[in-house]
């Protein structure tokens, strides 16, 4: 019998649906396993879904399924990764640059964030440069988290850097970037100050970035 870690890891792999996924989540949760080692399985899954994708073994509805399976899997875990219902930690304005259209990455950071009590501003995908200004101008999150999955979308990072510069608000925000072309190196050039290679570390990341 598979365990429930190497099922939910399976289930994701394999993109084989929600119901399976959750049976397995299920039983996990019933051996008081921890929520963060259900997500590390998921990511595993996860990820291997995405080299299978391209490698063309998968299509895109096989990544849109799996998008679809992690919001099913937050939900499930978000009453044990609760903080307290009214406080959050703090308000998180996220999007995909201009010139992207993938919100499955943005998506499952969204989720991880606010289950670990973040209140989070989505912003969409192909968000330009001066949407992300207005936000932190309008709605006064202290982070901003931008994501891209193209590697043609990185420069769309560095110029909303500059822009928030330009107008004067940089100082007011901490700013996040992450995504499959992004590099810890590439963040310290443009600027950002911290780097998520996926939807865990963009959780830290983000703590980290509050903490200073």
């Amino acid at each position: 019998m598979m365990g429930s870690l190497d099922g939910i890891e399976r289930a994701f792999a394999d993109v084989s649906g929600v119901d399976q996924m959750k049976s397995y989540v299920e039983a996990a949760l019933a051996d008081k396993i921890p929520p963060l080692e259900i997500i590390k399985s998921m990511r595993e899954g996860l990820s291997t879904a995405g080299r299978k994708y391209e490698q063309g073994e998968y299509f895109l509805s096989e990544l849109v399924m799996g998008g679809i399976m992690a919001q099913e899997l937050s939900k499930m875990l978000k009453p044990y990764l609760q903080t307290s219902k009214n406080e959050f930690l703090a308000r998180i304005a996220i999007g995909t640059v201009k010139g992207d259209l993938h919100d499955i990455g943005k998506n499952l950071v969204s989720t991880m964030l606010s289950s670990a009590g973040f209140e989070i501003l989505d912003l969409g995908v192909d968000v330009p440069p001066d949407k992300f200004t207005e936000a932190v101008q309008k709605q006064n999150p202290r982070m901003v988290a931008m994501s891209c999955l193209l590697t043609i979308a990185m420069d769309e990072m560095k110029n909303v850097l500059d822009r928030l510069k330009q107008s004067s608000v940089r100082g007011r925000v901490k700013v996040l970037v992450g995504g499959r072309p992004i590099t810890s190196d590439f963040a310290k050039e443009i600027g950002a100050d911290g780097y998520g290679a996926d939807a865990i570390e963009a959780m830290s990341a983000a703590k980290d970035a509050l903490g200073e």
